[in-house]
């Protein structure tokens, strides 16, 4: 295992490189660094971190003042909504009544009225049957807390990891996959995949720094590595990222050192409940959070029309790719190839 930990050096003006492009079956392989005893016991560390029973159903910009936002979490259907104050509620999806969605249910002050029937649902004067979920805005993300699914103590807020001071340069993507939270996990925990299975996007991917494979603690579960994001075939911007847990459904990649250090990529699994099919759902909700100390990157708010969907395209591009390896762990690990 390497140990270097050494800084990537900082460009002083452009933080773009120039590399010698190899073509992809001439890089070194990494099948001999990429332990899968060592990505099997990171797994099993994050899966006994806490979560205070918060999950994650959407980007904050999902939930809107005009109409409900509907999804599952766990097979439990969740309806949720903003007030005229834009403050986030959540509760049960289905009306108590007789079982309406109140995902098209209309939004008044800070209830829903179900359409079948007029029931009026909400945080104060709620149904018997129907009880609120608690909710939390971190300004990126949407969470709901269900003490029921998560089966631990709760925490009055979800366990975020490190952030930028400030989290306006952000974007969200959401997609749905054929497996579990754990497989999402196993993926970002193994980083040595990155050039191999995503030449478009990484090279010079070498990880520095591994957990053990016995003795896994807060303080070291993390994994460090120096990689260069591809801008063009003989272009890219140099950096050291550290992949850490903070919950067992989230992994954090957070950029160390080079251009945009303090920059995250937040990795949340949701698991959403069986499909027609029998299989475990996942939605991976994925939030890239900038930071840059350049002076012109205060010019970045404005343009977050533009940088918004260019963050997504990438995100979703990696994790389409991405997505089939989750889902072929989780067809392996139940037999259901």
């Amino acid at each position: 295992m390497s140990t270097r930990t050494e800084p990537v050096k900082r460009p002083k003006r452009s933080p773009l490189q120039r590399f010698s492009p190899e073509e992809w079956s001439r890089q070194q392989p990494a099948y001999q660094d990429a332990d899968p005893g060592l990505i099997a016991a990171a797994l099993r560390w994050s899966q006994q971190r806490p979560s205070g029973n918060w999950f994650v159903i959407a980007a904050s910009t999902a939930i809107r003042r005009d109409r409900p936002f509907g999804t599952t979490v766990g097979g439990r259907e969740i309806v949720a909504w903003r007030d005229h104050a834009g403050e986030l509620h959540a509760g049960p999806g289905a009306c108590p009544h007789l079982g309406a969605p109140l995902v098209s249910a209309q939004i008044e002050n800070n209830a829903l009225i179900c359409r079948w029937h007029g029931l009026r649902v909400g945080p104060d004067n709620s149904a018997s049957r129907w009880c609120p979920y608690p909710s939390f805005d971190d300004g990126v993300l949407a969470w709901v807390r269900l003490d029921a699914a998560g089966g631990e103590p709760p925490t009055d807020t979800p366990i975020i990891g490190p952030r930028p001071p400030d989290t306006t340069v952000h974007a969200v993507t959401r997609l749905i996959g054929k497996c579990e939270p754990r497989d999402i996990i196993a993926n970002r925990l193994d980083p040595w995949h990155g050039a191999w299975f995503h030449p478009y996007s990484f090279t010079r991917l070498e990880v520095t720094r591994t957990p053990p494979r016995e003795g896994i603690t807060e303080g070291n579960h993390q994994l460090l590595l120096d990689v260069t994001f591809r801008v063009t075939r003989s272009l890219g911007v140099p950096v050291q990222a550290e992949f850490s847990c903070p919950d067992p459904r989230t992994i954090v990649m957070r950029i160390v050192e080079g251009e945009g250090a303090g920059s995250v990529v937040e990795t949340h699994a949701t698991p959403l409940g069986p499909g027609s099919d029998g299989r475990a759902r996942t939605a991976v909700v994925e939030a890239t959070v900038a930071n840059s100390e350049r002076p012109g990157f205060r010019h970045a708010h404005r343009a977050l029309p533009l940088l918004r969907p260019m963050m997504n395209h990438v995100a979703t591009r990696l994790w389409r790719d991405d997505m089939a390896y989750a889902e072929r762990l989780y067809q392996l690990r139940t037999h259901r190839v």
